[in-house]
């Protein structure tokens, strides 16, 4: 079965008296059982529900993975493969890790004993710097948020491997549409599913997924022990949407290659990050490991004014955070993903104040430049006179 046709048919043959054609939401939280020498597959909703048993073989499917879990939240399930760590052990990040993930390691893994360090994912070998004998896991992402480079995720995993050391992919950014990390070596995928799992920015959501078989069995253990499970409505709204994830991620695919194409001619704008352009750093990188370059762009302006004059003046972009749903956004990182980071910090992983974050929608494409035209013609006179 095909990418495209799993996301309608595994996990969702029609049953019952009526068959609908789909899935039902089952709001119960409980379920009777037959008698006390069996015991039901789903009793309760904390520990299993029929929309979320659906949605994690779904997901699993589209990953080509044997094992999902689904948690409230992306940084719930993120917090989750953190829940392989113990006191003592050792957790390496890749230095342009989401802010919200780099936060969780700094501010509260150290108080449990978790100490950690950074390496750099576009120079794999440099993993090789950070690794002491206590480390454990090691988690990276790509794309990267916000400023869009690749890492050769085979290379990584490799290292890793001959370490014995967990890995954490964040595939949150390309969806399983673009790419399949399992599938390059690494240990557990995960997913913000509020993005392009869902794409309609209506939901909140995470997952883990796995092909192995012990870490998944903790990791839903985990999540049954803390609680971090997704209402049934949480799971219906995503499996509805990703029904059509497959068509949404070719048109946001579409649009992000024409709006960085845009992006790249216009004089006020000094530098765009999108791995579909051919003078993109890790373009080749991006060609051998993804199956399309996904729906994030971002750029660069000539001062943190120009950058402010953009994000206020789009009209079809919204500015706004959270991004992979059906309309376009634009965001500011520095007072959104990333806002938790000092302005060193920021710099250090390239996130400049002059940078916006574009989630490019399903839109009508000549809208969505039309719109950034006339966005680029509100920066302040003076900065034009200046360039």
């Amino acid at each position: 079965m095909r990418f495209a046709t799993k996301a309608l048919r595994v996990a969702q043959t029609p049953e019952g008296t009526y068959r609908p054609v789909v899935p039902p939401l089952v709001q119960s939280t409980t379920y009777a059982w037959n008698n006390l020498d069996e015991i039901p597959e789903i009793d309760y909703t904390r520990c299993q529900n029929p929309n979320r048993k659906i949605l994690e073989e779904v997901l699993a499917s589209m990953e080509n993975g044997l094992r999902c879990t689904l948690f409230s939240s992306g940084m719930a399930a993120i917090s989750a493969t953190f829940s392989l760590l113990q006191q003592g052990d050792h957790l390496i990040l890749a230095n342009d890790i989401y802010g919200g993930t780099f936060r969780l390691a700094e501010k509260y893994l150290p108080r449990q004993g978790v100490s950690f360090s950074s390496f750099d994912a576009q120079n794999p070998s440099s993993l090789e710097d950070v690794i002491q004998p206590n480390t454990k896991l090691l988690i990276f992402e790509s794309p990267t948020n916000p400023t869009l480079r690749v890492p050769d995720i085979r290379a990584i995993t490799e290292i890793a491997k001959k370490h014995g050391i967990i890995t954490v992919f964040d595939n949150t950014f390309a969806s399983p549409a673009n790419q399949t990390p399992l599938d390059l070596g690494v240990d557990i995928v995960v997913h913000s599913t509020t993005k392009y799992i869902s794409g309609h920015s209506d939901v909140v959501g995470g997952a883990t997924i796995t092909n192995n078989a012990e870490i998944g069995e903790w990791i839903y253990e985990w999540n049954k022990a803390i609680g971090a499970n997704p209402s049934p409505f949480d799971c219906w709204l995503s499996i509805r949407g990703l029904r059509t994830l497959a068509c949404r991620i070719d048109r946001h695919n579409q649009n992000a290659q024409a709006v960085a194409e845009f992006l790249a001619t216009q004089p006020a704008v000094k530098r765009v990050h999108y791995p579909g352009l051919p003078d993109h750093p890790d373009h080749e990188v991006a060609k051998s490991q993804m199956r399309g370059f996904g729906g994030m762009v971002s750029f660069e302006l000539e001062t943190e004014a120009a950058a402010r004059a953009v994000a206020e003046s789009t009209r079809i972009f919204l500015l706004a955070e959270s991004l992979g749903g059906v309309e376009s956004l634009v965001a500011y990182p520095p007072l959104m993903s990333h806002a938790t980071m000092t302005e060193e910090q920021r710099l250090e992983r390239g996130i400049p104040p002059t940078m916006l974050r574009l989630s490019v929608g399903v839109e009508d494409i000549e809208d969505l430049l039309e719109d950034l035209q006339h966005a680029l013609a509100q920066i302040p006179v003076q900065q034009a006179i200046l360039r």
